[in-house]
């Protein structure tokens, strides 16, 4: 498989490098310019918001499916992606962790269950972390299907910690996810751009791509 990556020189690019190291970089796309060794197959991009324009360019530019783990997106760029997706294949998402969208999954499924107990979310980042609260926090939170307080901390180098408490006057419960590196996220990605090369255009999410291994 061939691949492009943007933000290559990046901490999350030079994760995504090692869990592709098996696959071809045949495009780069950074703040320095770009490098082109063949067209890729499918495009990743886990950088910032700030390089969506380019990155949707080279998309269109290479007819290619695009995997993007990009957080801190407007409304307007999600709607483009989704305008994207009537060409190539799009997958996006905020987190790319199968344990993630698996608790996404457990909040959505038994959140009605949950209708009389109070319920907040916190998370925790690392320092240089620019969005809050987190793509994954704002997804999860969508999950309970409440608009519930979201705390954000950002201290150190910490990859990614997402808590949902639930909590009734006798009982607490917690649940909590825990990326002990960003190899867990790069990995993601690998299983989305295996996914993208072979499917059919659509704006697809993580979620389906683990459904979609799971039919198989």
């Amino acid at each position: 498989m061939r691949y492009g990556l943007v933000g290559a020189a990046g901490r999350m690019g030079g994760e995504i490098r090692k869990a592709f190291a098996a696959h071809e970089l045949a495009f780069t796309l950074d703040v320095d310019g770009e490098t082109l060794d063949g067209a890729p197959q499918v495009l990743v991009d886990f950088s910032l918001p700030a390089a969506f324009s380019a990155t949707v360019s080279a998309a269109r530019r290479f007819a290619c499916p695009l995997v993007i783990g990009t957080t801190g997106l407007s409304a307007e760029q999600l709607a483009e992606l989704r305008t994207l997706g009537e060409q190539v294949a799009v997958v996006q998402s905020f987190n790319f962790a199968t344990g993630v969208t698996l608790l996404k999954m457990m909040l959505r499924e038994f959140a009605p269950l949950f209708a009389d107990w109070d319920v907040e979310i916190s998370e925790t980042h690392h320092n240089k972390k620019k969005d809050a609260p987190s793509g994954t926090a704002i997804l999860l939170r969508e999950a309970t299907g409440r608009d519930c307080p979201t705390h954000s901390l950002r201290l150190g180098g910490i990859p990614g910690d997402h808590t949902v408490i639930y909590a009734n006057e006798g009982e607490v419960l917690t649940l909590t996810h825990r990326a002990l590196s960003r190899s867990v996220f790069a990995l993601g990605a690998l299983k989305a751009a295996e996914f993208a090369v072979s499917a059919a255009p659509g704006f697809y999410t993580f979620e389906e791509v683990l459904s979609c291994g799971l039919k198989r």
